[in-house]
């Protein structure tokens, strides 16, 4: 007996589940039926069609409904900006991104952006919620890159640049494939201190290993990067403010 009603259960259980989800992808295809019309349609009665409504609502789908007699039922018109995913990595670029804008002091953006970021690091870990917050001051904004400069300008590699990001916001070493000016490729293990922006050109202020000295790092000539595990601790800034000032005619 117990066997049966437990089957019972989940046959039932199973049942609501394969109907929430027809609910959930009749609002997504831009219908919008009346409670009315959706409860036949389902074989159910408004009773239980509005505690189904009820428990979407629950699990985060914005549902709303007409008002009166024979109103339709849909999904807000702004429902997907709410159910945005972003894998890790995306997260970090949006975060080092978010730093540039707040450095940069655009008034357009200024209002918007303590929300957003705020937002986006509620469900970070404590430890990297800390580091989040050092972002600001590791970010320098300069001035605009001379005709020279702007001539040899050159498009991200986004594969090779998403490590960087992550290795300057987690303070790690890494291994970087480097064009120099010529074009001549260098291996390097550098540490990631500090991103400094002369527009369009970013550079990595950073701790080279091989030259165990500072080196500035243009962001378009990496060609490729791979993080290491090992952390650095954050060196003063006084030597990557002296590398700024002779950063057009410096090569590493």
């Amino acid at each position: 007996m117990n066997n049966e009603r437990s089957r019972a259960t989940r046959a039932t259980a199973l049942k609501r589940l394969d109907r929430l989800e027809q609910i959930e992808a009749l609002l997504k295809s831009d219908e919008c039926p009346t409670t009315h019309d959706l409860a036949n349609e389902l074989g159910i009665s408004q009773r239980t069609l509005f505690r189904d409504l009820e428990l979407l609502r629950e699990r985060g789908l914005p549902i709303e409904a007409d008002k009166g007699r024979g109103g339709g039922i849909r999904l807000q018109s702004r429902w997907g900006i709410g159910r945005l995913k972003l894998e890790y990595k995306e997260a970090i670029d949006l975060l080092i991104s978010l730093a540039i804008a707040e450095n940069m002091r655009s008034p357009l953006l200024l209002a918007s952006l303590k929300p957003i970021r705020r937002k986006l690091i509620a469900s970070f870990s404590p430890e990297l919620r800390s580091r989040v917050d050092t972002l600001k001051s590791r970010i320098w904004i300069g001035e605009t890159a001379s005709l020279y400069v702007f001539g040899s300008f050159e498009e991200f590699d986004s594969e090779a640049i998403s490590p960087v990001n992550e290795a300057f916001l987690m303070s790690k070493y890494i291994d970087i494939e480097y064009s120099d000016q010529n074009g001549k490729l260098s291996h390097r293990t550098i540490e990631p201190h500090y991103l400094f922006l002369s527009y369009p050109v970013w550079y990595i202020m950073a701790w080279d290993h091989l030259r165990d000295a500072v080196r500035t790092f243009r962001l378009d000539r990496i060609k490729s990067a791979q993080m290491h595990d090992k952390s650095f601790i954050q060196k003063p800034k006084q030597p990557f403010i002296d590398a700024i000032d002779g950063i057009e005619p410096t090569t590493p």
